[in-house]
């Protein structure tokens, strides 16, 4: 198989229906229910084809660790429910990745 340039690549892509864009971004940030990943100065490439953008981020990345978010209604029922004090009912429910149910095995085991 022949080499094919990147100008040869792209007007390929181009006739196909496929456009690709760097975008400047500064930071690209992923958040997931227990994490962050952060992405300071990446190379991010926008590439659109049959209608739809995809994204690609490449760089090295920070992890930061995020507490859930835990309501003050929750923190009610676990006391209520498993009859132990503030602190006892949000530090289980922390725990537990705010999942109530969870949180009330563990008091109540």
């Amino acid at each position: 198989m022949l080499p094919i340039n990147a100008k040869q690549m792209k007007k390929m892509m181009k006739q196909m229906g496929i456009e690709m864009e760097e975008l400047d971004a500064k930071e690209v940030i992923i958040k997931t229910s227990t994490e962050e990943l952060i992405f300071r100065n990446p190379n991010v490439t926008k590439i659109s084809a049959k209608g739809m953008e995809t994204f690609q981020v490449v760089g090295e990345y920070e992890v930061v660790k995020i507490a859930p978010q835990i309501s003050e209604e929750d923190v009610k029922l676990v006391m209520e429910q498993a009859n132990v004090d503030e602190e006892t009912a949000r530090k289980a429910l922390i725990e537990a990745k705010g999942d109530i149910a969870e949180a009330l095995l563990k008091l109540q085991g």
